[in-house]
């Protein structure tokens, strides 16, 4: 893989690569004074802002999805819309999962460095290129004025003690991701009157500390927040933070201040299109694989996938169990008619089923099984050939439908399409 080609650390890869954040971290372990989570909204973009929230399982299915349509994405990030590490477990089963999956991926965490560290070698394992920590302040008395509230080891923080514990956290985390391969940056919000003075002190300390880079960012008043009347840093005010900032450490310039669903190229939030994309997953399963143990197949005569989907009368339900796969049982189809409530139906007497295997189907029962998470595969063949290679996930092209099956006419043809008697 190319760190180059990571577009928030490297403005010339900014309009070449994308990022995709996935949200799989909704709790927070600290209360900012300028931040307010929100969910299903579309039209703001900054952290802390979301369509959906994914699980491990869902965020896997909705990034394979993804790639096929932005190929140019060459990052996933984990950056709430909570914090990482305030959800580990989720965290760090994503990181897993993508990189089982995608060997060249670069991956990237974004975190308030609360919990971080007890993740730090794992994280070097898994080849996390990149980690944020965001660093407001240095001073305990002046981060008692940015956070309302800390959460740590099951005891709730404020004040002063609070900050000491954050600030304390925050150092730990450091002082052990510098030391590995790791591209550790630091996210400073620049607060007007509450951190602005500040600068100097965060970025003398981040030069000691030995970060690669610092992107200072512009406060943005959030309504219903501590913070909803502070006015945001004018361009000026910037221009003097950054140059102060670049005395100790490169600075990032090109910060979009991304959802934490952002997906494509920089700049690019959360579209419509990527929204329904995020509902859509969000909507399956917990974990798509382990609660749709099974697959459905329509057939003639229960030997060959060789039935179009409408001509069904009922569904043969397989399972792999220890290498071994059997029929399950069967189930009964919808009877003909009724527009798409049929198909709907059918999505329902499958929902514990990751796919379904027909000879051929149309594209709205088609479409209407892809939203509710079963796929479609048209094919054909003996279900004893098809079903060893489906359950270990292998090539399948070979069986897919290239032409009708022509009868054999050969001794015990009956020539009504029921198979050799």
């Amino acid at each position: 893989m190319d760190i180059r080609n990571h577009p928030c650390f490297n403005g010339e890869a900014k309009t070449k690569y994308g990022r995709v954040h996935l949200p799989v971290a909704p709790k927070c372990n600290i209360q900012c004074n300028f931040c307010n989570k929100k969910y299903d909204c579309v039209s703001e973009s900054r952290p802390g802002v979301s369509s959906a929230v994914l699980t491990p399982g869902q965020s896997v299915a909705y990034l394979e999805d993804l790639l096929a349509q932005k190929p140019n994405i060459s990052v996933v990030g984990i950056a709430g819309p909570g914090d990482p590490f305030a959800n580990a477990d989720k965290t760090m089963e994503t990181l897993r999962r993508v990189r089982e999956i995608f060997h060249n991926m670069l991956l990237c965490v974004a975190t308030n460095g609360l919990e971080i560290e007890p993740y730090i070698d794992e994280l070097v394992e898994l080849d996390v290129s990149h980690i944020t920590i965001t660093v407001n302040a240095i001073d305990p008395e002046v981060a008692r004025n940015i956070y309302s509230w800390v959460r740590f080891e099951k005891h709730r923080y404020i004040g002063v003690e609070a900050a000491k514990v954050l600030l304390a956290q925050q150092h730990k985390a450091i002082s052990k991701l510098v030391k590995t391969d790791t591209i550790v940056k630091v996210n400073t919000v620049v607060i007007p009157g509450v951190n602005d003075h500040h600068i100097k002190d965060i970025g003398n300390y981040l030069l000691d500390m030995g970060v690669d880079m610092q992107n200072c960012m512009a406060f943005h008043p959030v309504e219903k927040t501590k913070f909803e009347n502070i006015q945001e840093p004018d361009p000026l005010l910037m221009a003097q933070v950054r140059l102060t900032a670049s005395g100790y450490v490169e600075q990032m310039t090109h910060c979009q201040r991304c959802r934490a669903d952002a997906a494509g190229l920089l700049g690019e939030g959360c579209s419509s299109g990527t929204s329904d994309m995020l509902e859509k997953y969000s909507k399956l399963p917990v974990n798509p694989d382990e609660y749709r143990p099974y697959v459905a197949v329509v057939s003639n005569e229960g030997m060959l996938v060789n039935r179009h989907l409408g001509e069904a009368d009922e569904f043969l339900i397989y399972e792999e169990k220890n290498g071994e796969i059997s029929l399950v049982e069967k189930r009964q189809a919808p009877m003909p008619g009724g527009g798409d409530s049929r198909w709907e139906n059918v999505a329902g007497i499958l929902n514990d089923c990751k796919s379904l295997l027909v000879k051929d189907a149309g594209p709205k029962p088609a479409s209407i099984l892809d939203a509710n998470g079963i796929k479609l595969l048209r094919m054909e063949g003996m279900i004893d050939d098809i079903l060893p290679v489906l359950f270990e996930g292998k090539d399948l092209r070979k069986y897919f439908k290239t032409e009708k099956f022509k009868c054999a006419s050969g001794k015990g043809c009956t020539g009504k399409g029921m198979g050799c008697m």
